[in-house]
Parts: C-alpha cells; structure tokens; sequence
C-alpha cells in the first residue's frame, strides 16, 4: 500500500499543479465578466481534452513497455522501444496539432458552440494547437521516468509547467491585457516547459535513448501498437463521452455550459488523487507482472481499490462544503451555480466508479490485455452515457445531463473489477499464457462430456 500511495501521492502532486492552474485560468477569465468566454473554455477545453488523452495513451504504452524490460533487466531494450515510441508520438503530435489548427471552428460548432462562443473557442485552440508534439513527447518520457519508477522526476515536470502557467496567467491575461488569448499563450508555455524539464532526468540518470533505427521502428510497431492502440483508443473514449455531455448540455444555454466547464476542472482538480493513481498502478503492475509475481499484482488492485474509495470519501466531503463558495467565485448564476450543486451532492460520491475503472485499465493494459480496456472504455463511454444523459436531461435537464453520466458507468466499473481478478488468477494458475495472452481465453476449456461418440 505504502508504495501505491507514494506513487500516487507524488504523481498527483504535478497534475494537481496543471489542474489548479487550469481552475484558476478558468476563474481568471470569469473575473472579465463575460460568459462567453467561460463558456468558450469549457468547449475548447472538452477538444483538448481529446489531444491530451491521446499523449496519455502513448504514455501508458512507452509506462507498459519499458517498464516490463526493465523488470526483466533488460535496460538497453527499454532505450530502444523509447526511441520508437517517441518517434510515432512526435508523428502524432505534429497530425493533431495540424488537425486542430486547421478545423478548431468546425470542432466547436459540432459540440454545440456558436457565434461569438465558436469563435473563442476557435482562437484559443489555435494558439494552443503548435505546442501539442511537445506535449506529447513530454508525456512519452513521463511514462519513462515512471518505468523506472521515479516519480519524483516525472512530477517534476508536471510542476514546472505548473509553474510557467501560473506565473504567465496574471501577467499575460491582465497586465498584457491580452485576456483569453493570454491564457491560451500561457498554457502552450507551459507545455513547452514540461517538456524540457521531462527529457532532461531521461538524458541525465538513465542513458537517454537509443539511436533511432527505421529498421527497429518497423519491427517495434507491431508492439507497440498492440499497446499503444488500445490505450490511445481507451482514452479518448473519456473525452468522447464529455464531448456527447457538452453536447447534451449546450441547449441549455451560455450559463450551464460555464457551469459545466467549471465542473470540468474541479473533477480533475479535486480527484486529481485517483488520476494519477491510474498512472502509478500501471508501472508497479507491469513490473510485478513481468517478474511473474501474481500475487503482488492481485494485492496491487485491491489496495488501490480500498485507496480509491477512501480518497472518493474525503473528495466528497470537501466538494460539498464548497461548492456555494466556488459558484459564487466563479460568479455562476442559478442554471450554472445549481449545476455544481448537484454535481457535489450526487455525482461526486460516484466517482469511485470511475476510479475503479481507471485502476482496471491500468491492470489491463500492463496484462496483455489492452483490447479489454478499449472495450470498457468505449463501452462505458457511449452505451454508458448516451441513453442516460438523454432520459437525464428530460427528466432533471442540465443536471439530470450529469448525474445520468455518473450513473451509466456503475455496471462497466464492476465488470471491469471482476475481469481484473479472473485475468490474474488465469495466468497465476497457467490458463493463460504471460507472452501471449491477448490469444488465449480467459475460463478454463469445458471439458468433453463422457461417453460422447463421433457423430458421423
């Protein structure tokens, strides 16, 4: 338990740094009295949000990979698939920063933004879009501090763009008078940042990376994206489903879409614990996993479930004291202000749900079996939202939007668990093979019934 906390605890320290930054950029632009451009933060926010789950999906796989080599002693493999997988995530990074810049008001207006909203949220992608390859090379080597299992140097990282954002934010937004767009040259500063202060500990401590080979490329793809295709595929099935919620809220107006976009970084900012326990599982899993101790990876997933639960607890509480005092903050009128309020009333306690399945995914992914976690990603994220954000916003509108999403997740949570377990009892006991795992079924063969003849 003690080093699933540590990991944990210090994992969460760098994101809680991004997402109150996030929080106060949010609370800054609201200070301008406009709420459009809180509103046009919340679209923008849910299209990066889909860019962002894409680095993390890489980060999982460079975190999976290099993590098991490393386990088994095999240092100098772990360079060389890490140059493979920065190479395709500087390849991906390059794509999406040219998609978004080239159809950020499109993106917008499908999520339900329109006129001066649209257009907002158009801009501020834009300035944003140039910095996303070194977002994502800045997650790659995150992923490769955490194989090695320092978490301290990856959170670094997270700090310092922490950091550069903070200090920017004020300086650009209002003394630049530079407003929204001030906030998006911030945020981009601070993901150039992070990459620094990512590749440098790689290069330093733990031998950089191997020289890059086309030839080594074109055989690590088929591991890699055994990997990597599943987790990028995982994770933006979140950011879909916000992304359908956004949708679903936006009829209701300028007002609950601000509401909504609040909610958006309190959730990160509040369980930004559980976030980042997902991160921490992964390693200590993939190690155990790779050194074929079973029962070290089944006492992993139960303590970071009672972890999960605990912290949902304490989340809670201090949401609920506080919400009246962010809407206020936030200058939230009764449509956004009762948003929130319901938010911390019923939807906060279900989060553990969420945080169950971010812990599964994790096992998932450094188990062979990535392609389950797609499933129950996607699965969690259309079936488990769509139908209920739908009765929810006839039944209770905006809010009922919310706490439909909250509750559709429930059974894939649990699916998610009892698969975890059975996967780990199935290699423990040899039903299942550790190298190829993806091939072989998860119950044990039924065994032909007596006296059966041939039929013929």
């Amino acid at each position: 338990m003690r080093h699933i906390v540590v990991m944990s605890l210090s994992a969460s320290v760098g994101l809680l740094s991004i997402f109150l930054v996030d929080f106060v950029d949010l609370y800054f632009i609201s200070l301008l009295g406009q709420k459009e451009l809180a509103a046009a933060v919340g679209f923008a926010g849910t299209l990066l949000f889909i860019a962002m789950s894409i680095n993390i999906g890489l980060m999982i796989a460079m975190s999976a990979l290099a993590s098991q080599r490393i386990g088994r002693g095999e240092d100098d493999e772990a360079r060389k698939i890490a140059t493979s997988i920065c190479a395709i995530g500087g390849g991906f990074g390059v794509f999406i920063a040219v998609v978004y810049f080239a159809f950020a008001p499109q993106m917008a207006e499908f999520l339900g933004a329109a006129g001066e909203t649209r257009d907002l949220a158009a801009r501020y992608i834009r300035i944003i879009a140039p910095s996303m390859p070194f977002s994502v090379l800045a997650m790659i080597a995150s992923g490769l501090l955490r194989a090695h299992g320092d978490a301290r140097r990856a959170m670094t990282a997270t700090l310092s763009a922490g950091a550069v954002n903070a200090i920017l934010d004020p300086i650009l937004i209002f003394w630049a008078g530079l407003g929204l767009d001030g906030a998006a040259i911030a945020s981009a500063a601070a993901r150039l940042a992070m990459f620094a202060t990512a590749i440098y500990p790689v290069l330093k401590h733990y031998g950089g990376f191997a020289p890059f080979s086309a030839g080594r490329l074109r055989r690590h793809l088929a591991t890699i994206f055994a990997i990597a295709g599943p987790a990028v595929l995982t994770n933006v099935a979140t950011p879909i489903g916000t992304a359908i919620v956004t949708r679903a809220i936006a009829p209701f107006g300028d007002s609950a879409v601000a509401g909504y976009a609040v909610i958006g970084r309190l959730t990160p900012l509040f369980f930004c614990v559980i976030f980042a326990l997902s991160g921490a599982v992964g390693p200590i899993v993939g190690q155990n996993f790779g050194a074929r101790q079973y029962d070290r990876v089944r006492e992993t997933l139960s303590k970071s479930l009672r972890f999960t639960i605990a912290y949902t607890v304490l989340a809670w509480g201090a949401l609920f004291a506080l919400n009246g005092v962010i809407a206020a903050a936030f200058n939230l009128d009764d449509v956004g202000g009762g948003l929130l309020f319901w938010f911390a009333l019923i939807v906060a306690p279900l989060f553990f749900f969420n945080g169950a399945l971010f812990v599964t995914n994790a096992a998932f992914n450094n188990l062979n079996r990535p392609v389950w976690s797609t499933f129950l990603n996607w699965g969690r994220n259309t079936l488990g939202i769509a139908p209920f954000v739908w009765v929810g916003a006839e039944i209770g509108g905006a809010a009922g939007v919310i706490i439909g999403q909250a509750l559709g997740g429930v059974a894939f949570a649990g699916i998610g668990v009892w698969l975890s377990y059975r996967l780990v009892s199935a290699y423990e006991s040899g039903r299942a093979d550790p190298e190829k795992g993806w091939k072989f079924p998860l119950m044990r063969p039924r065994p032909a019934p007596p006296f059966s003849s041939p039929r013929g």
